[in-house]
């Protein structure tokens, strides 16, 4: 496996960013900034996995929300 030193997601899966992000904002959170049904109705890991692996703009802003989450820890 190739080194990535400025790929922050670099060896991160998808669930755990799920799962993380979960955690720490909880699906109403999520589903409010990401308007994805996935997040709102009747949400789950697995649904969100399904959708986020076949939908790169909504990755996107998930990943994007992921990293943010993880600046705002650091700087505490």
């Amino acid at each position: 496996m190739e080194s990535q030193p400025n790929n922050p997601l670099h060896g991160i899966k998808l669930e755990q960013i799920i799962n993380d992000l979960v955690a720490h904002y909880g699906w109403e959170y999520m589903g409010y900034n990401i308007k994805i049904k996935c997040f709102t109705d009747n949400p789950s890991v697995k649904s969100s996995l399904k959708f986020l692996r076949r939908t790169p703009w909504a990755r996107t802003k998930v990943e994007t929300m992921y990293l943010k989450m993880l600046k705002n820890r650091k700087a505490n």
